[in-house]
């Protein structure tokens, strides 16, 4: 229970000077206690962790995904982790079950699978979204009313449907009673070895006097070598021979590009004549580069990001490096599902960058 707040004795010149003390003397409060948040679809825990860090505390945390459910318990023993359907959680009296009263929550938090909306009715509202992830996000929203909420979500979310996806969610958002704000970031500018971007979305409830701003991208930039320096040894997926032959003879940051033309022609079939970069098939890293986005299938065909000197995918720890989790985090679950876990990730960096800045706008510091 946090402690009255006491106002010193001042003579008030005007009931604005009074409610400017009141204020004050209440974020002075709320800088000293821990802010409160739930998350849907964890995952292996890089947003949890990064808000963690950013100094909230999980009441709660959901996702489908039974070895995401034991990662996050592994590491994190104290963390109330409910494995299980978000529509069923959404049908749940969370206030009850969470003893919090509608409101008084700080943050909801997770990044939703992005899905094509019904657009049946074409009013770009909460009936659009209805048997979509997003919807249980939003009844779960609705049902809460936190002072504010994030979404992390792919960078096509903004041209996904020609906009109209994200429009039909900015909609609901306010409708519900949120000011939304969003913005496209580069995990790699906030400490993060990857150059890896996706759209943050953030709301505050309208009735209230906060004022957000996005994290300000640090100067320095990591690259592979920073990060992939005497890493603990894991399992890691491997390359048939066919395509371990042909990344052998791609230096370190090349791609098809450096290949003979005629080899080139066979690796990539029919996408050899498409038009674009396509710098991402038969990719080597070099180590004086972030990495490209990690997928959560590190061998799969024409994502390759092959080792800075070795011809295999990263390790599962390697991965983990680049996504930012500590070594101490342990992945639970099949060689295959730890990539997709860390692949699907938030990085820790990142969502700890995300995190501070809503920290700091929920504490009054923006005003």
């Amino acid at each position: 229970m946090a402690k009255p707040v006491r106002i010193p004795n001042q003579n008030f010149t005007t009931q604005a000077d009074f409610c400017e003390i009141v204020q004050r003397a209440s974020f002075a409060v709320l800088s000293r206690q821990k802010l409160k948040t739930v998350e849907l679809f964890a995952g292996a825990g890089g947003l949890a962790l990064g808000l963690e860090k950013a100094g909230f505390e999980a009441l709660l945390l959901n996702d489908f995904d039974k070895s995401a459910c034991e990662t996050l318990k592994q590491n994190n023993p104290n963390w109330n982790v409910e494995c299980g359907d978000v529509a069923k959680l959404a049908d749940e009296d969370l206030l009850t079950k969470l003893s919090l009263e509608r409101g008084e929550l700080d943050l909801l938090s997770g990044g939703y699978p992005c899905q094509a909306f019904s657009y049946a009715g074409k009013g770009l509202g909460i009936d659009d979204v209805r048997g979509t992830m997003f919807f249980h996000y939003a009844k779960i929203l609705k049902q809460l009313m936190p002072r504010m909420f994030l979404a992390e979500n792919v960078r096509g979310l903004v041209s996904h449907e020609n906009g109209k996806t994200l429009e039909t969610m900015i909609k609901v958002f306010e409708e519900v009673g949120y000011k939304v704000e969003y913005k496209v970031l580069n995990a790699w500018n906030y400490g993060v070895a990857q150059k890896r971007e996706r759209i943050v979305i953030v709301g505050v409830r309208k009735d209230l006097d906060i004022k957000y701003e996005f994290p300000t991208p640090h100067e320095y930039k990591p690259v592979l070598k920073d990060v992939l320096q005497d890493v603990p040894k894991s399992a890691g997926a491997k390359y048939p021979e066919s395509k371990r032959k042909v990344l052998d003879l791609v230096p370190q940051g090349g791609c098809w590009r450096e290949l003979p033309d005629d080899i080139a022609k066979s690796f990539m079939g029919k996408s050899y004549y498409l038009g674009g970069g396509r710098t991402g098939m038969a990719r080597r890293i070099s180590w004086e580069e972030p990495s490209l986005t990690l997928t959560c299938s590190p061998a799969q065909k024409q994502t390759e990001r092959c080792h800075p000197e070795e011809t295999r995918p990263f390790t599962v720890r390697e991965y983990a490096r680049i996504q930012s989790f500590p070594d101490e985090w342990e992945f639970k679950g099949t060689v295959t599902n730890q990539y997709k876990q860390i692949g699907n990730a938030v990085p820790v960096n990142f969502a700890k960058e995300i995190g501070l800045s809503i920290a700091k706008a929920l504490r009054g510091e923006n005003n």
